[in-house]
Formats: structure tokens, C-alpha cells, sequence
């Protein structure tokens, strides 16, 4: 994949989107042994957006579970672009549960401009299938690394984000609303993307600053067997140090509570409360 000058968030967003980026199962083929892939969320149908199995992470037993968008036209259309259905967060819940039963790790990649907003996936049950994912990832005993490795949008890419870590790549993006939805909404004019983008505050940089997140993850040589190597190795050493802590739970709950709570005593401070 070719480097492009990052000048502007709005770049990165393009960056994100970028069709050649490795994708979900790019990370998974190169990182991971011995994928066994597992369909279905045994509800109503298989969703091809999100990919899930067994796999090994050198010796170690792994579930892996990723939102998949395709690089060609064709592969796309097939994954829907990346934007899961109600299935999909149904069979990644329903692998992570299973994952722990076994005492397995989790690792998850995301790369979403969102959850599906079919009228269909909204019968049944978009909401409800996000917010259970939250809601039972926030007491699983097994650690969870989440990964976003392009976009990160809105509840589609949250419901696979409550991790005891989260790293973005350097060039992924993590919002509530595209940029162009929110110039949309904000002056009726989708062109004013660009400045929106600099205001969402979506890049790893500003996640990380925000406490949203842990680690920005470099992408030099990114595709590369020597990059893959690398984020092997830290997705390792991250998962083994967070098997050997008794307080996962706990700490995992106290991770997110944090979030925003200085900026919110910085805010009260410069109002004189």
C-alpha cells in the first residue's frame, strides 16, 4: 500500500478508506495459525461482514473475530461493505461467549463505516444486538484486544471495542458520524467534510490524547511480513500479560469509566465550579 502525505484528519479518514489497506482477514491470515471460521449467529442467517473462529497465536488459542470489508468491488458487495447486520454482532457475541467457556483470548479487528441501517436489520433488532455486545464485553473473564485498522464508526464499530486495550493504526479513524454525515447535519452541505473531520477529533492521535484508546500503531511497511511480525508480537505479549491479572474485570470497568473524566474536571475547574 502506498503512503500518502497526512495532512489533514479529513486525510486520514481517506487513508481509512483506502480499498488496497489490509483488511480484517489480511490481519488474521498473516498473524494467526490455523483458522477455523465459524458461521452463524443460530438466530436467522450467517452475516458475511463479520468473520469469526478459533485460531492460534503461536501457541496459544485465540478467538478471533473481524469486520471484513473486501478490497475489490465483488468482495464488497459480498460483505456489504463492512456494515454488519444484526447476525453478524450476534454470531461475534455468540463466539466471544463461547471463547469464554474455553478460556480463550479474544482479539478483534474493526473496520466499519457503521452498522447495516436497512429497514430490515432495524426489524430485527440492530440497537438490541449492539448493545448486548457492550453490555456481556464488559464482564467477559478473558481478555480482549481490539484493534481498529481502518474506519471506526459509531456503534457498529463500538460494539466490538470494550477491550481491556484498544489500539488504532495511525491512520484509522474512531467517531460517532462519518464527517460528511456530520457537515450534512451541521450546515445542510456534506462538502464541508473536511472541516468536520477536524472537529470530530477522529484520528488516533486525538483517541489516544482523549484516553479513548492505548497505543497508536505505526504503519511503516504496513502489508509487510515484518509489519505483521511485529503486531503479532505485541498482540502476544499484550495477551499473556492480561491473562495473569486477577483484576480483569474490574479493571476493564474501570478503564471505561475513566473516559473523559479529567477533561470533564479540566471543564469545571475553567468554570470556576
Amino acid at each position: 500500500m502506498a503512503q500518502t502525505q497526512v495532512q489533514t484528519p479529513y486525510d486520514r479518514v481517506k487513508l481509512a478508506r483506502d480499498t488496497s489497506r489490509p483488511t480484517g482477514l489480511d490481519y488474521i491470515r498473516n498473524i494467526f495459525n490455523g483458522l477455523i471460521e465459524l458461521h452463524g449467529d443460530r438466530r436467522f442467517a450467517e452475516d458475511a461482514a463479520i468473520v469469526g473462529g478459533i485460531a492460534r497465536l503461536g501457541d496459544m488459542p485465540v478467538t478471533v473475530i473481524a469486520i471484513e470489508k473486501g478490497h475489490t468491488t465483488k468482495e464488497r458487495v459480498a460483505r456489504n461493505f463492512g456494515a454488519p447486520t444484526p447476525e453478524g454482532y450476534r454470531k461475534a457475541l455468540r463466539l466471544m461467549k463461547q471463547a469464554e467457556k474455553f478460556g480463550r483470548p479474544i482479539v478483534c479487528f474493526i473496520d466499519t463505516s457503521g452498522a447495516y441501517c436497512g429497514i430490515g436489520a432495524e426489524e430485527r433488532g440492530q440497537g438490541q444486538a449492539i448493545a448486548e455486545s457492550i453490555s456481556e464485553m464488559t464482564t467477559l473473564c478473558v481478555p480482549i484486544v481490539s484493534i481498529l485498522i481502518g474506519e471506526g464508526g459509531s456503534g457498529g464499530a463500538l460494539a466490538l471495542a470494550v477491550a481491556d486495550r484498544v489500539w488504532m493504526m495511525q491512520n484509522a479513524v474512531y467517531s460517532v458520524i462519518s464527517p460528511e454525515s456530520c457537515a450534512n447535519i451541521l450546515w445542510k452541505d456534506p462538502t464541508k467534510a473536511e472541516a468536520a473531520a477536524a472537529s470530530l477529533k477522529l484520528t488516533a492521535h486525538d483517541a489516544k490524547s482523549l484516553g479513548i484508546i492505548e497505543k497508536v500503531l505505526s504503519e511503516k511497511d504496513i502489508g509487510t511480513k515484518a509489519f505483521y511480525d511485529r503486531l503479532r508480537n505485541l498482540i502476544d505479549t499484550e495477551l499473556r500479560s492480561l491473562s495473569e491479572d486477577p483484576e480483569l474485570i474490574q479493571k476493564r470497568y474501570e478503564r471505561f469509566r475513566a473516559i473523559g473524566r479529567d477533561k470533564v474536571k479540566t471543564g469545571l475547574s475553567a468554570a470556576g465550579e
